[in-house]
């Protein structure tokens, strides 16, 4: 059973100092580069899906969050504000403020519409410190969020699609959702709107359900203060569940911060805001996903994708062209020199990398490259421009696949 808190620490992808503060961990160059690789995925997922992408401050005046709703139903969660010339800024908890007063900088037809506005961006949570751990339970987060703009006959439909492309996204990282969960309202929680309101939220949210075609479990209390949720729940290795993706619909802030497009017919109308992750906080999606593969990451979301090994000293000059050649594909690779221990100890040490290259006198004579692949398999020598390039398509095509031919030799 694998623990990220554990693994990621002998992986060096991550890790903590008190000088900087107990759940505020930073990234190595591993996981940096597992990180990169997740956030260059989602983006291009939604510019293929028609999100625009924007940059927004990480901290807002507090008059924001009072109109947001946030200040008085989320403020035990916040970090204190800070004073500045007379006025009060605080670090945003949640994107969707600064989305809306996005959406309402200029006036807005109904022929834009649905707007999808995309950004990976940080807010903060004032965790206490015995629930922090890891990269699951953070005070600064890296959150994958959006905000849909669109008409209430288009909320339904932009929900579907938002649960579709979550779907398709855990099939490229090998994530196996538990369940999905609508979160609705419950007794005694500190909700905004009437009722009216919560059940056409509810009703929508449950359409995109059956259009998805998915099954669900309803949940009272789980609900976030301005609306009602989709939950999509995860595991962990020991069974205990958490939520990685969401979507939401909300009718409570498009009142609020008086947003309105022209409808068809002259008049102004007022948009939904559906609110959707797709892999949730980066944080969280990578300690999870450490679990889930145990650090034997795809070969596309790898650290380190392919390693050459030469056996000596006189194949390093090899190793280090093909290094290149390597880097010049897009490649992350690296060169583990005969200095660094036996070929035996670096085969090992190598164990998590997708590909391995052992080059000896003949490979450089050739110019061959004999690739060993995690699962322990050796496809046939090949020239080694060839072999650079079907591993650089195999990452290219973010497959879970090491090779694309079946011939391939297992080890024994």
């Amino acid at each position: 059973m694998h623990d990220h808190r554990k693994l990621g620490r002998e992986l060096a992808l991550f890790d903590t100092d008190p000088l900087v503060g107990a759940g505020l961990p930073y990234w190595l160059p591993a996981g940096a580069a597992v990180r990169h690789e997740l956030e260059t995925y989602v983006r291009e997922e939604e510019r293929r899906a028609g999100y625009r992408h924007v940059y927004s401050p990480v901290l807002g005046k507090r008059e924001l969050y009072e109109v947001s709703g946030h200040w008085s139903h989320y403020s035990d969660d916040m970090f204190p504000p800070m004073d500045l010339g007379g006025e009060q800024f605080v670090l945003r908890p949640s994107l969707c403020p600064h989305h809306a007063l996005i959406y309402r900088h200029r006036a807005r037809s109904h022929r834009e519409l649905p707007l999808r506005i995309a950004e990976l961006g940080g807010m903060y949570r004032s965790e206490l410190s015995g629930v922090l751990g890891g990269l699951t339970r953070v005070r600064a987060i890296q959150l994958n969020d959006a905000h849909i703009f669109c008409t209430l006959g288009q909320a339904a439909a932009e929900a579907r699609d938002a649960l579709r492309m979550i779907a398709r996204a855990y099939r490229v990282l090998g994530i196996e959702p538990v369940r999905h969960r609508l979160s609705l309202a419950g007794p005694g929680g500190k909700y905004v709107g009437d009722a009216g309101m919560w059940r056409r939220a509810e009703a929508l949210l449950t359409d995109a359900l059956d259009a998805a075609g998915l099954e669900y479990e309803a949940a009272r209390g789980e609900a976030a203060f301005y609306g009602p949720k989709i939950d999509v729940q995860v595991a962990d290795p020991a069974g205990r569940e958490s939520t990685l993706s969401t979507v939401q619909i909300d009718f409570h802030q498009p009142e609020r911060f008086g947003l309105e497009y022209v409808g068809p017919d002259g008049r102004k109308h007022r948009p939904v805001m559906v609110h959707r992750s797709v892999i949730g906080s980066v944080e969280r999606a990578v300690a999870h996903l450490v679990e889930r593969h145990g650090g034997a990451f795809p070969g596309w979301l790898a650290p380190v994708q392919l390693v050459l090994l030469p056996l000596t000293g006189d194949e390093v000059p090899y190793a280090e062209r093909l290094l290149d050649r390597c880097l010049a594909q897009g490649l992350r690779a690296e060169v583990a020199h005969p200095a660094q221990g036996t070929l035996a100890a670096r085969v090992r040490a190598g164990r998590l990398v997708p590909w391995q290259a052992v080059l000896g006198p003949r490979e450089a004579a050739d110019g061959t490259l004999a690739l060993r692949l995690r699962d322990g398999r050796r496809p046939a020598a090949l020239p080694a421009g060839d072999a650079v390039a079907r591993v650089a398509a195999l990452v290219r095509a973010r497959t879970a696949e090491l090779w694309e031919d079946a011939g391939a030799e297992r080890a024994g």
